[in-house]
């Protein structure tokens, strides 16, 4: 039987290992400056920090080491925000992976996590939207450099999230008890053939549902809703299994523009590692 951080390292390698995942690196597409053995070696690099999770450790520390270790590979960052729902949810797994004690674990979070959090910037480049005015003191990309402003406000990871939750997915599933994360291990759990198609198919759903906000934040709202209506066609129309050609062509395209649904694989890894806990698909 495997660990918690062993199903949580295996739900980082499925996720990238699963093909057609539109705009992102799978083991058939590789991004301009970004491969797919980046992304291996980051999830093995983030082991040790699952680790601490699982054992018990607090979230925002054992966040920082996964982080740490994910950016030890020459790729920069894979993984930043899968790890960000990952944490809390194999530390959840030690009393019982039920979106509840999810809640709880991500509301008990402290100050300490918090500025753990921040400290984790310092070891990898992420691509966050500009913070309002009133926030600039505590914008993440500061690192470290923001923890004075952050233990003088005494906000707490959680707050931070729910502060972020407007234009942040990851952050909006820390509000909202891992709504999608639940849903995604359902439907992987609910879908045919070998994982690694189970997950294009539920990225491909997740992606159709809802506009992934790293395409927001890096590009527009615009280029957002395009991306998920064009998802939502190709889900209408089955074309995984009717016409896959159209789905690798709506792949090669996002990719040739540089448009990364990144948030959507985010949420499919920590479905993943649900599936995966409570041994509800076999490998």
């Amino acid at each position: 039987m495997r660990s918690s951080a062993a199903n949580a390292e295996l739900a980082l390698l499925l996720e990238v290992a699963g093909t057609p995942k539109p705009g992102n690196v799978d083991r058939r597409r590789d991004l301009a400056d970004l491969r797919f053995e980046h992304f291996l070696a980051g999830a093995v690099g983030a082991r040790e920090g699952l680790g601490l999770a699982a054992d018990g450790a607090a979230v925002g520390p054992a966040f920082e080491r996964a982080v740490e270790g994910m950016a030890a590979q020459e790729g920069g960052n894979t993984q930043f925000g899968a790890l960000l729902l990952l944490v809390p949810l194999v530390r959840t797994a030690r009393e019982d992976l039920s979106q509840p004690v999810a809640e709880s674990v991500v509301r008990e979070t402290t100050v300490g996590d918090a500025a753990a959090f921040y400290r984790a910037f310092d070891h990898v480049d992420v691509g966050v939207a500009d913070p309002p005015e009133d926030m600039a003191a505590l914008d993440v990309r500061r690192g470290s450099d923001a923890v004075p402003a952050v233990e003088d406000r005494g906000l707490t990871l959680f707050e931070l999230m729910e502060r972020s939750v407007p234009g942040d997915d990851v952050a909006r599933e820390w509000v909202r008890g891992f709504e999608r994360s639940f849903a995604a291990a359902e439907r992987l759990v609910d879908a045919d053939g070998p994982v690694t198609d189970r997950t294009a198919a539920v990225f491909l759903s997740l992606l159709a549902e809802r506009p992934d906000t790293l395409v927001a934040t890096r590009h527009d709202q615009a280029t957002a809703e395009e991306v998920a209506d064009r998802a939502a066609a190709l889900v209408a129309d089955d074309a995984l299994e009717t016409d896959p050609e159209a789905v690798e062509a709506f792949a090669d395209d996002l990719v040739d523009r540089g448009v990364n649904p990144g948030t959507t694989a985010d949420i499919t890894a920590a479905g993943l590692f649900i599936a995966l806990e409570r041994e509800a698909i076999e490998l």
